[in-house]
């Protein structure tokens, strides 16, 4: 009798731990979280919603390591380097944009280096972004993510943290480490441009890509439609590959600082 109990208890707890470590790499296997899948940039929520059976567009517009997004995919996207999950706000009451500014600005003096500076803030459904950029040299260092409701700060997901060889998280995650050696870039503005409008063209009909911005590791394009600001995606100065902003929101307003 003993046995027949100790057998079936083996069986259950065997079949509990094989439960949990299917479901957790069946999550970890998801299609890029964070990806460039055409999700529209006004979608609120948690950004899940690409389309049903949407492959990477060829080899330069796939995930963030190439193929299915492994980088801000899965669980590291979701929940890795507090990364905030974007999900529509419960309360009513928001933050403005100065306030989300002057909370940039005190991060930024924050970090000890004189160097930075918020150079643009902008406001959007879901969040409020932020350029950084360098004092001497002009170059964006990275991108900041304000939440609207709790004021709370932290470095955006996607290209900034995975594509930025000086600020990003292959540099010690915004640790500004001296002496980093930084390979001279491959893609010209020019090229990148050229690269965000192939993309656009694919997936977002009728968008035009506008300014570009050099980061280091990536360009930073914006996204205008019919003349107006859309949203925005980052072309990696190494391969040309395209990663657009999913997480967003539709454009409200922004403020230029420096």
């Amino acid at each position: 009798m003993k046995n027949w109990k100790i057998i079936t208890i083996t069986i259950v707890a065997i079949a509990a731990i094989a439960l949990t470590t299917t479901s957790v790499f069946a999550f970890m296997g998801r299609p890029g979280y964070y990806t460039q899948y055409p999700t529209s940039p006004g979608t609120t929520g948690t950004h899940t919603n690409y389309p049903s059976g949407t492959s990477s567009y060829g080899g330069r517009y796939g995930g963030m390591m190439g193929g299915g997004g492994w980088g801000c995919g899965g669980m590291r996207g979701r929940l890795g380097y507090g990364a905030p999950a974007y999900s529509s706000p419960t309360t009513s009451r928001q933050l403005n944009i100065t306030t989300a500014a002057t909370i940039a600005q005190n991060y930024v003096a924050s970090t000890g280096n004189a160097n930075l500076a918020v150079s643009e803030v902008e406001e959007y459904t879901l969040n409020f972004y932020v350029i950084v950029k360098e004092k001497d040299t002009g170059i964006g260092a990275f991108e900041l993510l304000v939440d609207k409701y709790t004021g709370a700060i932290s470095p955006e997901m996607g290209p900034n943290r995975m594509w930025n060889t000086k600020y990003g998280m292959r540099s010690g995650m915004m640790g500004w480490l001296a002496g980093t050696t930084i390979a001279p870039t491959t893609v010209t503005a020019d090229q990148a441009k050229a690269d965000a409008q192939q993309y656009l063209n694919a997936y977002y009909p009728g968008t035009t890509a506008d300014n570009v911005e050099a980061f280091y590791g990536y360009y930073h394009v914006n996204v205008l439609s019919a003349g107006k600001v859309y949203g925005m995606l980052s072309v990696n100065s190494y391969t040309g590959q395209v990663w657009y902003h999913t997480w967003h929101g539709t454009f409200v307003q922004e403020i230029e600082l420096s």
